[in-house]
């Protein structure tokens, strides 16, 4: 039974980390914004600043205007914006606000740890 368990994990590990390799090299990010207010070219120049300076030339960053779009809030569940939407790599995850907060920015793309306490 010992046996099983063991191969069974191990092939989960050698899944994750192919899929980790394989989405190391690029990540897809959507931020969602409404319009040219002032927080989302706030929002746009800190992401891109980021995203220049820790994932540069391995990123995709695609900038949808929930005004021009608004079918796609619905499609994404969008309920704030403006929104980050880290596609790849895996785990996807979300960032609300104006990026400001490089910290958070970086653990939401999971460039950066929790600095420990």
């Amino acid at each position: 039974m010992k046996e099983k368990i063991t191969k069974v994990k191990a092939s989960t590990e050698a899944f994750d980390m192919t899929m980790s390799e394989l989405s190391k090299d690029k990540y897809v990010l959507r931020l969602y914004i409404t319009g040219a207010t002032s927080r989302s070219i706030m929002a746009i120049t800190n992401l891109k600043k980021i995203c220049e300076e820790y994932l540069e030339g391995r990123y995709e960053l695609e900038v949808i205007d929930l005004y021009k779009n608004p079918c796609l809030a619905k499609d994404e569940q969008i309920i704030a914006a403006p929104t980050l939407i880290k596609k790849l790599p895996l785990p996807f995850r979300r960032i609300i606000g104006d990026m400001s907060n490089k910290e958070k920015v970086l653990f939401g793309l999971d460039l950066r740890k929790v600095k420990e306490l």
